[in-house]
């Protein structure tokens, strides 16, 4: 099987043209409207990639989403056979109402390694930097998590920061934590952001709770890219989830670890700042240029970069 690892620098342009398309947007009130230029941009420029991709999760089920949408065959037609998950804009309503925070995102897998979720929508996940990967039991009580978190980090209880998605289905949760000693870091949206900075373990030591699915595929091929851990156990929120979830064979509240999340190393992960935030610049514009950064991780050598670009504006 054909390597994916030099496709890195073609990927790169597809989540810079997001970004650069969406933009526009910033601050405006229109998140709908905002994300449609991400996807049209997003899209343009993955047709150019060196590769027969299908999309794995993407904007939705193709009588949903009229681009993007799961299962649609992306890239040049040749090159080695890819699973793509795209997150064209990640916090769209931090994009809308310019807060911090937003970003446009991609993983690639080679086929046959991506989780696929189907119907399932949200996810319960646990993240944790690479010092600690196969030293956290996910079903274990919080209490006991964090006390095996900070010991295989050599730190005190007291000095862990966990970062949680801001929602009332963890008000138990966040209460436990902090009972514990720890502290939280709390954000209305962006699991994918919050799951990179739990990975490489800056700002926050672990990241914990429900968030979507497809935004847990994509952390997880980041995870593995940078070589932290990370476990998934589907946990359905929504009405008719949990039946939908039975009938395509699949079970929740069931344990998934990294490697049943994304089976292989040879993964990368592409993100490109929108509004500015913990991990990247937002786009910014000069009489000139557009500049935006970006990471791109590669699990193929463990190399995280951080790409700073400026395209002239002609």
């Amino acid at each position: 099987m054909a390597s994916i690892r030099n496709l890195a620098l073609s990927l790169l342009p597809v989540t810079e043209s997001a970004a650069r398309a969406a933009s526009g947007w910033i601050g405006r009130g229109e998140k709908e409207l905002g994300d449609g230029a991400a996807v049209d941009a997003m899209r343009a420029a993955i047709a150019e990639v060196p590769m027969r991709g299908v999309v794995i999760i993407g904007e939705g089920e193709k009588d949903e989403a009229p681009m993007l949408y799961n299962g649609e065959v992306v890239g040049s037609g040749t090159g080695p056979e890819v699973e793509i998950a795209v997150d064209p804009v990640e916090g769209t309503t931090f994009l809308a109402h310019g807060m911090p925070g937003s970003i446009c995102v991609l993983a690639a897998a080679p086929k046959g390694s991506m989780f696929r979720p189907g119907p399932a929508y949200y996810m319960d996940k646990l993240i944790v930097p690479a010092p600690a990967r196969g030293k956290i039991d996910p079903a274990a009580p919080v209490r006991d998590k964090l006390h095996d978190l900070a010991r295989a980090l050599g730190k005190e209880v007291r000095e862990l920061r966990i970062f949680l998605l801001k929602k009332p289905r963890h008000e138990a949760m966040i209460r436990e934590i902090q009972a514990a000693g720890a502290a939280v870091r709390l954000q209305t949206d962006g699991d994918v952001s919050g799951g990179i900075m739990a990975a490489l373990g800056t700002k926050v030591d672990a990241m914990m709770g429900i968030g979507g699915t497809p935004e847990g595929v994509i952390s997880a091929c980041a995870a593995r890219a940078m070589g932290a851990d990370m476990f998934g156990a589907l946990a359905p929120q929504k009405p008719g989830e949990a039946e939908a979830i039975a009938a395509a064979g699949l079970k929740a509240g069931q344990w998934l670890g990294r490697d049943d999340l994304v089976s292989s190393d040879d993964v990368l992960f592409v993100a490109t700042g929108l509004t500015s935030g913990d991990i990247l610049d937002g786009v910014t514009r000069s009489h000139y240029f557009v500049e935006s950064e970006s990471l791109v991780i590669s699990g193929h050598d463990g190399i995280l970069r951080r790409v700073r670009t400026h395209q002239r504006i002609d």
